[in-house]
């Protein structure tokens, strides 16, 4: 199990800073006599995990561009995106920093000085982007506990996202300490809203006119610090666990043949060869390219299928003894005709 990625592990960051997106529906609202569809747009904090949901009208490139302006308008300009390879996402990255020059001077200049960059998973591999597929089925499950007797409106569509995205933003993160009674558990609206649900202000000493202005600002800088070491202590040990994977094992090399498995397709193996790998931080080999007759595809390594097979095309009477198959390894070894 590879360790966790820097992004999710940044302290002392702005909310949005290091962001996943996705997409999911789609939804039938209705306008007039007609049930058109809607999509909704995911935007999820990869450190503090607060979301942000923006209403999507079709698929294409150019609302997924929309949906990203709006929420920069509203959140500010990250460092790093990411998502899944969907044509869509990809589409908007290549043109956004084209685009984006269009558009009024400033938020163009906190764009582009940002220095935003998108990074995409490799295809079918969706267990890389769990921090924001696990975002949406919170506020799938936050949509089905909302009561609605009919099919909504654009407007009532929205006002259920807000809602459904408080209700994901107020969950959470961590225990609940016990030093007080008004004591309450660390959520994503901590850092957002300075509470749990935005009633609560921060508290505030009386001060003179000359200094009302500095100490209102290390006010409300000490009582995020505050959060971020809540976060440290309490929130980032429950997810450096490791779980699952401890055992080592042999990494996929080049010029291996290897099959790709296709979820969507049933019963479809396409053969290839490795033509590249590409290691993670850790120096484990977790994605590589495969040369198939369809062309070139890049595929997790929990994606792909080594054969028993050496580069000539022969079978390998070692990796067939180590997996049960063949002779023993003190017989010698006769290929079959």
């Amino acid at each position: 199990m590879g360790p966790l990625p820097a992004v999710r592990l940044e302290p002392y960051v702005r909310p949005f800073t290091y962001v996943g997106v996705d997409l999911f529906g789609p939804y039938l609202i209705k306008i007039g006599r007609s049930a058109p569809k809607r999509w909704v747009c995911l935007f999820t904090c990869l450190t503090v995990r607060a979301i942000h949901l923006e209403i999507v009208n079709s698929l294409s490139t150019d609302s997924c561009k929309k949906a990203i302006r709006r929420f920069i308008a509203r959140r500010g300009s990250p460092l790093e995106i990411y998502s899944d390879n969907g044509s869509n996402f990809v589409g908007a990255s290549r043109e956004l920093m084209h685009e984006i020059k269009q558009i009024s001077r400033e938020l163009s200049s906190t764009f582009t000085n940002a220095n935003t960059q998108w990074r995409f998973n490799p295809p079918s591999a969706p267990h890389m982007g769990g921090c924001w597929e696990r975002m949406v089925r919170a506020v799938k499950s936050a949509l089905g506990s909302i009561p609605t007797v009919r099919k909504l409106d654009e407007e009532s569509l929205a006002t259920v996202l807000a809602e459904a995205e408080s209700m994901v933003n107020s969950r959470p993160l961590s225990f609940i300490p016990l030093e007080s009674a008004d004591s309450e558990a660390l959520t994503p609206n901590h850092f957002l809203l300075m509470s749990s649900n935005g009633v609560r202000e921060p508290e505030r000493r009386p001060m003179d006119d000359s200094r009302i202005l500095r100490n209102s600002w290390n006010t409300v800088q000490h009582t995020l610090d505050n959060f971020w070491r809540r976060w440290i202590v309490e929130y980032l040990p429950t997810i450096t666990r490791r779980t699952k994977w401890f055992r080592d094992v042999r990494p996929i090399k080049e010029g291996e043949l290897v099959f790709v498995a296709d979820e969507n397709v049933r019963n479809r193996w396409v053969r290839g060869r490795v033509i590249r790998v590409i290691p993670g931080k850790d120096g484990v080999v977790r994605r590589a390219e495969v040369l198939t007759s369809g062309g070139i595809l890049r595929r997790p390594a929990t994606k792909l299928a080594v054969l028993d097979v050496d580069s000539s095309g022969d079978a390998n009477p070692k990796d067939l003894a180590t997996r049960g198959g063949g002779c023993s390894p003190k017989q010698p070894f006769v290929p079959l005709p």
